[in-house]
Protein backbone atom coordinates (compact mmCIF):
# COMPACT_ATOMS: atom_id res chain seq x y z
CA UNK A 1 0.00 0.00 0.00
CA UNK A 2 2.33 2.47 1.10
CA UNK A 3 4.58 2.01 -2.30
CA UNK A 4 1.59 2.79 -4.15
CA UNK A 5 1.03 6.04 -2.16
CA UNK A 6 4.57 7.10 -3.20
CA UNK A 7 3.55 8.57 -7.11
CA UNK A 8 0.94 10.18 -5.37
CA UNK A 9 3.09 12.19 -2.87
CA UNK A 10 4.91 13.13 -6.08
CA UNK A 11 1.58 14.12 -7.99
CA UNK A 12 0.29 16.00 -4.98
CA UNK A 13 3.55 17.78 -4.83
CA UNK A 14 3.39 18.80 -8.41
CA UNK A 15 0.22 19.83 -8.43
CA UNK A 16 0.66 22.35 -5.22
CA UNK A 17 3.76 23.78 -6.91
CA UNK A 18 1.68 24.50 -10.10
CA UNK A 19 -0.26 26.86 -8.47
CA UNK A 20 0.80 30.36 -8.82
CA UNK A 21 2.79 32.13 -6.00
CA UNK A 22 1.00 35.16 -3.43
CA UNK A 23 3.67 37.70 -2.57
CA UNK A 24 3.92 37.39 0.85
CA UNK A 25 3.98 40.44 3.88
CA UNK A 26 5.08 39.18 7.57
CA UNK A 27 4.45 42.57 8.73
CA UNK A 28 0.80 42.59 7.38
CA UNK A 29 0.65 38.88 9.21
CA UNK A 30 1.41 40.20 12.13
CA UNK A 31 -0.75 42.26 12.40
CA UNK A 32 -3.76 39.72 10.83
CA UNK A 33 -2.36 37.01 13.74
CA UNK A 34 -4.49 39.22 15.99
CA UNK A 35 -7.18 35.91 15.47
CA UNK A 36 -4.37 33.01 15.97
CA UNK A 37 -2.63 34.41 19.09
CA UNK A 38 -5.86 33.54 21.68
CA UNK A 39 -4.09 30.30 20.99
CA UNK A 40 -1.01 30.07 19.02
CA UNK A 41 0.69 33.05 21.21
CA UNK A 42 0.35 31.37 24.64
CA UNK A 43 3.08 28.48 25.49
CA UNK A 44 1.39 25.67 26.05
CA UNK A 45 -2.13 26.45 25.63
CA UNK A 46 -4.77 23.17 25.84
CA UNK A 47 -7.83 23.10 23.51
CA UNK A 48 -10.28 20.20 24.32
CA UNK A 49 -11.60 19.40 21.06
CA UNK A 50 -11.61 15.92 20.12
CA UNK A 51 -9.90 16.17 23.07
CA UNK A 52 -7.53 17.80 25.42
CA UNK A 53 -4.30 18.58 23.69
CA UNK A 54 -1.82 21.43 23.51
CA UNK A 55 -2.57 23.35 20.52
CA UNK A 56 0.70 23.14 17.69
CA UNK A 57 3.69 25.30 17.87
CA UNK A 58 3.60 26.93 14.11
CA UNK A 59 6.33 29.38 14.70
CA UNK A 60 9.00 28.36 12.64
CA UNK A 61 6.68 25.93 10.80
CA UNK A 62 7.71 26.48 6.85
CA UNK A 63 5.39 29.24 5.17
CA UNK A 64 3.95 27.18 2.39
CA UNK A 65 3.03 24.47 5.06
CA UNK A 66 1.22 26.83 7.25
CA UNK A 67 -0.48 27.87 3.73
CA UNK A 68 -1.18 24.30 2.56
CA UNK A 69 -3.01 23.33 5.75
CA UNK A 70 -5.09 26.77 5.95
CA UNK A 71 -6.20 26.00 2.29
CA UNK A 72 -7.19 22.23 3.80
CA UNK A 73 -8.81 22.90 6.74
CA UNK A 74 -10.65 26.25 4.11
CA UNK A 75 -11.59 23.40 1.83
CA UNK A 76 -13.06 21.12 4.47
CA UNK A 77 -10.29 18.53 3.92
CA UNK A 78 -9.44 18.84 7.41
CA UNK A 79 -11.95 18.65 9.98
CA UNK A 80 -11.91 21.28 12.95
CA UNK A 81 -14.62 23.45 13.73
CA UNK A 82 -12.79 26.50 14.70
CA UNK A 83 -9.92 26.12 12.45
CA UNK A 84 -12.65 25.87 9.86
CA UNK A 85 -14.20 28.68 10.71
CA UNK A 86 -11.07 31.07 11.16
CA UNK A 87 -10.14 29.40 7.66
CA UNK A 88 -12.73 30.44 6.02
CA UNK A 89 -12.71 33.95 6.66
CA UNK A 90 -9.07 33.97 5.16
CA UNK A 91 -8.20 34.70 1.56
CA UNK A 92 -5.20 33.98 -0.08
CA UNK A 93 -3.51 36.59 0.13
CA UNK A 94 -4.22 36.87 4.36
CA UNK A 95 -2.78 32.73 4.01
CA UNK A 96 0.23 33.44 3.26
CA UNK A 97 1.18 37.03 5.06
CA UNK A 98 0.14 34.60 8.20
CA UNK A 99 2.55 32.28 6.81
CA UNK A 100 5.17 34.50 6.51
CA UNK A 101 4.71 35.77 10.15
CA UNK A 102 4.67 32.41 11.74
CA UNK A 103 7.87 30.98 9.43
CA UNK A 104 10.14 33.42 10.41
CA UNK A 105 9.91 33.34 14.00
CA UNK A 106 11.67 29.88 14.14
CA UNK A 107 14.06 29.28 17.10
CA UNK A 108 17.15 31.35 17.31
CA UNK A 109 20.34 29.52 16.24
CA UNK A 110 17.93 26.99 14.57
CA UNK A 111 18.89 25.51 10.93
CA UNK A 112 17.40 27.68 8.08
CA UNK A 113 13.64 27.11 7.72
CA UNK A 114 14.37 26.81 3.99
CA UNK A 115 16.62 23.88 4.14
CA UNK A 116 15.79 20.24 3.21
CA UNK A 117 16.94 16.94 3.43
CA UNK A 118 16.95 14.22 0.71
CA UNK A 119 14.72 11.53 1.35
CA UNK A 120 16.49 8.63 2.99
CA UNK A 121 18.46 5.98 0.65
CA UNK A 122 20.50 2.92 1.76
CA UNK A 123 22.11 4.03 4.74
CA UNK A 124 20.09 3.77 8.35
CA UNK A 125 19.51 7.05 8.93
CA UNK A 126 16.88 6.05 12.04
CA UNK A 127 20.06 5.07 14.19
CA UNK A 128 21.71 8.19 13.64
CA UNK A 129 18.62 9.82 15.27
CA UNK A 130 19.85 11.68 18.60
CA UNK A 131 18.15 10.33 20.78
CA UNK A 132 18.38 7.49 19.24
CA UNK A 133 14.53 5.11 19.50
CA UNK A 134 13.68 1.85 20.68
CA UNK A 135 13.31 -0.49 18.94
CA UNK A 136 9.92 -1.07 18.74
CA UNK A 137 9.79 2.61 17.78
CA UNK A 138 12.49 2.11 15.20
CA UNK A 139 10.46 -0.09 12.92
CA UNK A 140 7.91 2.13 13.08
CA UNK A 141 9.40 4.96 11.66
CA UNK A 142 11.03 2.32 9.18
CA UNK A 143 7.89 0.55 8.47
CA UNK A 144 5.75 4.03 8.16
CA UNK A 145 8.44 5.61 6.08
CA UNK A 146 8.05 8.31 8.01
CA UNK A 147 11.66 10.30 7.15
CA UNK A 148 10.75 9.87 3.39
CA UNK A 149 8.24 12.89 3.97
CA UNK A 150 9.20 14.72 6.95
CA UNK A 151 13.72 14.49 6.51
CA UNK A 152 16.19 12.28 8.07
CA UNK A 153 15.77 14.58 11.36
CA UNK A 154 11.67 15.18 11.15
CA UNK A 155 12.77 18.38 10.93
CA UNK A 156 13.69 19.18 7.47
CA UNK A 157 10.71 17.80 5.09
CA UNK A 158 11.62 16.99 1.31
CA UNK A 159 8.71 19.21 -0.06
CA UNK A 160 7.66 22.36 2.16
CA UNK A 161 4.01 21.84 1.92
CA UNK A 162 4.87 18.79 4.51
CA UNK A 163 5.03 19.92 8.15
CA UNK A 164 8.40 20.18 10.52
CA UNK A 165 7.61 17.83 13.41
CA UNK A 166 10.97 17.35 15.77
CA UNK A 167 10.05 19.11 18.96
CA UNK A 168 6.24 19.28 18.44
CA UNK A 169 3.83 18.14 21.27
CA UNK A 170 3.25 14.62 21.61
CA UNK A 171 -0.15 15.05 22.44
CA UNK A 172 -0.96 17.28 19.54
CA UNK A 173 1.00 14.89 17.62
CA UNK A 174 -1.61 11.84 18.73
CA UNK A 175 -4.47 14.02 17.89
CA UNK A 176 -3.65 14.87 14.38
CA UNK A 177 -2.14 11.16 13.66
CA UNK A 178 -6.16 9.29 15.11
CA UNK A 179 -7.56 12.30 12.81
CA UNK A 180 -5.74 10.27 9.55
CA UNK A 181 -7.30 7.34 10.69
CA UNK A 182 -11.16 9.25 11.44
CA UNK A 183 -13.95 8.84 8.46
CA UNK A 184 -17.38 9.80 7.98
CA UNK A 185 -16.72 12.22 10.77
CA UNK A 186 -18.33 15.72 9.95
CA UNK A 187 -16.41 17.19 12.80
CA UNK A 188 -13.09 15.04 12.93
CA UNK A 189 -10.81 14.08 10.40
CA UNK A 190 -7.95 14.77 7.89
CA UNK A 191 -7.87 13.75 4.02
CA UNK A 192 -4.97 12.86 3.05
CA UNK A 193 -4.14 9.67 1.54
CA UNK A 194 -0.45 8.95 2.40
CA UNK A 195 -0.91 10.13 6.16
CA UNK A 196 -4.15 7.81 6.23
CA UNK A 197 -2.12 4.91 4.29
CA UNK A 198 0.50 5.24 7.08
CA UNK A 199 -1.95 5.83 10.30
CA UNK A 200 -4.69 3.32 9.21
CA UNK A 201 -2.89 -0.25 10.51
CA UNK A 202 -1.37 1.55 13.77
CA UNK A 203 -2.71 0.78 16.94
CA UNK A 204 -3.45 4.21 19.34
CA UNK A 205 -1.06 2.85 21.47
CA UNK A 206 1.20 2.52 18.76
CA UNK A 207 0.68 6.16 17.31
CA UNK A 208 1.31 7.68 21.04
CA UNK A 209 4.95 5.88 21.00
CA UNK A 210 5.61 7.73 17.58
CA UNK A 211 4.25 11.21 18.75
CA UNK A 212 5.90 11.17 22.30
CA UNK A 213 9.32 9.88 20.64
CA UNK A 214 9.29 12.61 17.54
CA UNK A 215 8.55 14.87 20.59
CA UNK A 216 11.48 14.36 22.08
CA UNK A 217 13.50 15.56 18.91
CA UNK A 218 15.57 19.01 18.98
CA UNK A 219 13.58 21.04 16.24
CA UNK A 220 13.04 24.63 15.07
CA UNK A 221 9.23 24.98 16.44
CA UNK A 222 8.37 27.45 19.23
CA UNK A 223 5.15 29.52 20.81
CA UNK A 224 6.57 33.06 20.88
CA UNK A 225 4.35 34.48 24.23
CA UNK A 226 1.45 37.30 22.31
CA UNK A 227 -0.72 39.27 24.94
CA UNK A 228 -4.50 39.10 23.80
CA UNK A 229 -4.09 42.76 24.18
CA UNK A 230 -2.61 44.26 21.84
CA UNK A 231 -1.80 47.97 21.05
Amino acid sequence: MRKLLLPVVAMLSLAIHAIPAVAQDAKAGETKAAMCIGCHGIPRYQASFPEVHKVPMISGQSAKYISTALTAYKKGERKHPTMRAIAASLNEQDMADLAAYYAAQAKPGAPSAAASAPAPTGQDVVAQLNPPPDTHVADLIKNGKCQSCHGANFNTPIDPTYPKIAGQYADYLFVALKAYQTTKNPQVGRANPVMGGMAVGLTHAQLKELSNYIASLPGELQTVPQSRLRP
